[in-house]
């Protein structure tokens, strides 16, 4: 019965070029190598390689044989790496980017729940509503919601989002509820973004409607909308769960109950799909999880999405 461990002396003598080279890569005696090669030889009936006092050369069947069996070795090879990888405990660290609010309330508890099952792991979170370039910025993965543009990134779906409008109960007493959506023109908004020119789009009843809305407060950062519309400041865009935490517990109260923004995508994105380390991707499988118990998650989908 043929032994695999003397086809793969076999395949290291054949590429080293010598006994004396593959003796040394596979730590083990030239006598040994030696031996294995022509226990190999008997079993096939056949001679693989042509040895002389200066020079090794495959025979015709040697080189049919090394041809076959070394990309029968690779698999085996990357079999073995696989299960090893599967194995070991998750260790090292993941650099992640997300959007502020998203990543201070959603991702915080897979974040959490990550370290505490992998006590070799960390995190290095960084929250920006910009858009960074992740090979530049050394990002392992981001979560990006809202249209993606097209470039070299690869992403999975996680889910979608929406938001409702919005505002504080002190605000609503002194300014009235809007009660139907080119109201919006007459009250202060909170806007997510530049305050010029800025349009809001929103799906109701009648399909989507464009509004042009102004307000006395505007920022690109998420906490900071949501703070300026609980304290009375306007009426504002915010992601249907924070919305709903915010509702429930008297801090705001919906307007417009038949219109919300358009459903826009949640994604994780990352360089490559090619070279996605397994602690990246334990990582984006408990996301899902959370984020699917949410409420929020529910796609698998793979796209190329924007830098």
């Amino acid at each position: 019965m043929i032994d695999l461990n003397d086809i793969m002396v076999f395949a290291r003598v054949t590429e080293a070029g010598s006994f004396t080279a593959a003796a040394r890569l596979l730590g083990m005696p030239k006598t040994t190598v030696s031996r294995r090669i022509a226990a190999l030889e008997r079993e096939l009936g056949v001679r693989l390689l042509q040895r002389t006092t200066r020079s090794l050369n495959l025979t015709a069947s040697g080189r049919l044989y090394y041809e076959e069996s070394s990309q029968a070795l690779r698999t085996i090879e990357g079999a073995n790496l696989r299960l090893a990888e599967a194995r070991a405990e998750p260790a090292g660290t993941i650099r992640i980017s997300a959007p502020v609010g998203f990543g201070g309330h959603f991702l915080q508890d897979a974040i959490f729940e990550f370290l505490s099952t992998y006590p070799k792991t960390s995190v290095e979170l960084r929250l920006t509503d910009d858009r960074l370039n992740l090979v530049e910025s050394g990002i392992d993965l981001a979560f990006r919601t809202g249209v993606l543009e097209d470039s070299t990134l690869v992403a999975r779906k996680l889910g979608s989002m929406h938001r409702l409008l919005c505002a504080s109960p002190e605000y609503l007493a002194r300014r009235g509820p809007p009660a139907a959506p080119e109201d919006l023109v007459r009250h202060d908004c909170v806007i997510a973004g530049q305050a010029a020119h800025a349009q809001w789009l929103l799906e109701g009843p009648h399909g989507q409607e464009t509004v042009a809305v102004s307000g006395r407060f505007a920022a690109n950062e998420m906490q900071a909308v949501m703070a300026a519309a609980i304290a009375g400041h306007g009426i504002a865009q915010l992601p249907h769960r924070f919305a709903e935490a915010c509702i429930k517990d008297g801090r705001l109260r919906r307007v417009l109950d038949g219109y919300t923004t358009p459903a826009g995508g949640l994604h994780v994105v990352y360089p490559s799909s090619q070279h996605l380390s397994p602690l990246v991707k334990i990582f984006i499988e408990m996301a899902a999880r959370r984020l699917s118990a949410a409420g929020i998650g529910g796609s698998d989908d793979l796209v190329i999405v924007s830098r």
